[in-house]
């Protein structure tokens, strides 16, 4: 699985995110398919980082397409550290971040209930240390943290830049991680994994040893357009379909479909001279929903934006009408899953 394939000269390694372009997204505006359908999404970020911003302003001008989100799932992305917590509780400043902008979204009297769950970061290399810095994110929360992630993206090769995270090779192996990681489920909470479609072997290993945590796979399991693997996609998706089937026999183990605005993936929307309708995108991406629901079923699959890291790609609502183009066929309770009762479940959102 992790054999690299034969490529042309590398090219220079590509940044992790496409830039965004706002006038360019003004040049495509869709009405929202099935307004009334209820929706999670299950991931997304807000951040305030020296290049960059997005707050919870931004989300909601991003939502007013008019779909139907009921609620949103924050997912760390390294914004307001607190350097001055000790060691190992820096990241207790984002929670609290995604905390104050939940409220703000309250106070604006939306219908959505943002970052109403939250995966914060904490560093399992710290083994048994992570124990209390859980239990102090959890304390602080408002009761929103449901679970911790910590991106495991790694490849040999430096021209496959899926991440601007650097991790170690092998974390989800690494002694020291697994003591922290056995502290989420007897605290209540999940792991989101990030990593690429070459090292979903090592997760497999993860789920097979933590049966009884809960685990979601982001963004389809990376499969990668990217270095050696550019131009390659047949034989990508066959390792790709292979190891998310794998995967899918642990239980314990759901996955979240989206990320598809990623380099990674080698889509290449972004080069388009008008951004893609929605019809395009759902013909782009429809291959790796599929497999995803066919593999886990529609009660471990869950639609997320991943906004706005996918933004410099295409407008949120027309992502949502994509997702609602490619499942048009499926059954009304599964539909649901995919949309809404999925994060629902596994995140413990009640929307009502």
């Amino acid at each position: 699985m992790n054999e690299p394939l034969s490529s042309p000269p590398v090219k220079p390694v590509a940044p992790p995110h496409v830039r965004i372009r706002p006038e360019w997204l003004a040049l495509r505006t869709e009405p929202a398919l099935e307004p009334e359908l209820p929706i999670i999404d299950a991931h997304h970020h807000l951040w305030e980082l020296p290049d960059k911003t997005y707050r919870v302003g931004d989300l909601l001008d991003d939502m007013s397409a008019a779909h139907a989100i009921r609620a949103t799932v924050f997912i760390e992305c390294k914004t307001h550290y607190d350097t001055n917590e000790p060691a190992g509780f820096e990241a207790l400043g984002e929670v609290r971040f995604a905390c104050d902008e939940a409220r703000k979204a309250q106070a604006l009297g939306t219908r959505t209930k943002v970052a109403a769950a939250v995966v914060a970061n904490t560093d399992l290399l710290l083994g048994d240390g992570a124990r209390p810095v859980l239990e102090r994110m959890l304390e602080i929360s408002d009761g929103r943290v449901r679970g911790i992630r910590n991106i495991a993206v790694w490849h040999a090769d430096p021209s496959v830049r899926a991440s601007a995270a650097t991790p170690p090779q092998g974390l989800l192996s690494e002694r020291r991680f697994r003591e922290g990681f056995r502290h989420l489920a007897p605290l209540g909470m999940s792991f989101d994994a990030w990593l690429v479609h070459t090292q979903i072997d090592e997760l497999c290993a993860l789920a097979a040893a933590f049966p009884d945590t809960r685990i979601v796979l982001n963004h389809v399991g990376g499969p990668l357009a990217l270095g050696p693997y550019r131009g390659h996609r047949d034989e990508v998706f066959d390792v790709w379909r292979a190891g998310v089937t794998a995967l899918s026999r642990y239980h314990n183990v759901s996955t979240k479909l989206g990320g598809f605005g990623m380099p990674l993936f080698g889509f290449g929307f972004q080069e388009l001279p008008l951004p893609p309708d929605s019809q395009t995108i759902a013909n782009a991406i429809r291959p790796y929903v599929e497999t995803c629901i066919d593999a886990f079923g529609a009660t471990r699959c869950m639609f997320e934006s991943n906004f706005p890291v996918d933004k410099g790609c295409f407008g949120y609502g027309i992502l949502w009408n994509a997702y609602k183009r490619i499942t048009a066929g499926v059954p009304d309770t599964e539909r649901a899953a995919l949309f809404h009762d999925t994060a629902a479940g596994f995140y413990r959102i009640g929307t009502t």
